[in-house]
């Protein structure tokens, strides 16, 4: 069981990657179409969570196993049907995240814009969800998320239904976990394939080391330094693709745009453009000699 769900998760990052890769535009990214955005969202959190919900995995297995065993059940119910559960639960959140991230961008407010206030507004997303690691919410999500054999022994439900619904609840308390972090990869890059790696590394370390006060410490430490860093600092943060860069140009092209605005062509439709270096930065044509005032 270990050995699929590990395989699944490798599988998915290198989906992931073949989706995603060079489409990393810096924050403000945009998220593509409705359909382009679920795929790869789902996708994503195969990626991201698979090896973090490892034990709580083989814990229902074990646990179903045993009242095999004890005759409590007739037949088991395969861990699959747990882990659909988990991932309707984070499909609705991502769902929630696209409305609200799509929403902000589709406003175009000047002052978000990147030689604006935009590094201050990342750096501040940054900055609260290290604040978020510290709060009583937080370590109450984070201590379910740690104790597998406790969840699954008061939310045990029987049968097919009873499973998806246990992981529909895991999945919540996940996201109550979670979901500050996942807030960060859309202030450093919702397409940027290093940055999901290290959210997701910082996700398993809070949720597998075993001293959990240390590690939710230094998740928070390293959330503060990141905010810091990227609204003050941001050439200097480690894969954090500014928007005015030419990677971030490159990166528009491959999500089909054109001078800030959507083509026809690209890896999805539906693009409402990245966040743009200025105001009309990414509207400038250039200008022909008369109008420069100068005659051939």
């Amino acid at each position: 069981m270990l050995v699929s769900l590990l395989a699944l998760a490798a599988a998915a990052w290198l989906l992931t990657r073949e989706r995603m890769l060079g489409m990393d535009a810096g924050p403000g990214t945009d998220p593509g179409g409705l359909g382009f955005y679920v795929v790869s969202w789902v996708v994503m959190m195969s990626a991201m969570m698979f090896p973090s919900i490892a034990p709580m995995v083989l814990t229902f297995g074990f646990v179903q196993n045993r009242r095999k065993a004890r005759a409590a059940i007739t037949s088991t119910v395969p861990s699959s049907v747990f882990v659909a559960g988990y991932l309707v639960a984070w499909t609705a959140f991502g769902l929630a995240a696209y409305g609200v991230y799509a929403g902000v961008r589709s406003l175009s407010i000047p002052a978000f814009s990147w030689h604006r206030g935009g590094p201050y507004l990342a750096g501040g997303i940054l900055v609260a969800a290290a604040l978020y690691q510290l709060t009583p919410a937080k370590d109450a999500c984070l201590s379910r998320c740690r104790s597998p054999m406790d969840f699954v022994l008061n939310n045990w439900r029987d049968g097919n239904a009873g499973a998806l619904r246990m992981g529909i609840v895991h999945g919540g308390w996940c996201i109550g976990c979670c979901w500050a972090l996942m807030a960060s990869l859309f202030a450093l890059g919702v397409m940027s394939i290093p940055w999901m790696i290290a959210i997701a590394a910082l996700i398993a370390m809070e949720k597998l080391l075993p001293r959990k006060r240390l590690a939710n410490h230094l998740v928070a430490v390293t959330l503060l330094a990141l905010g810091v860093g990227v609204a003050f600092a941001p050439s200097h943060v480690p894969w954090l693709t500014l928007p005015d860069s030419p990677a971030a140009v490159r990166a528009m092209r491959a999500m089909g745009m054109t001078d800030g605005h959507p083509s026809s062509t690209g890896k999805h439709s539906g693009a409402m453009g990245s966040m743009p270096a200025k105001p009309g930065a990414m509207d400038k044509t250039p200008a022909s000699p008369n109008d420069m005032g100068v005659n051939k």
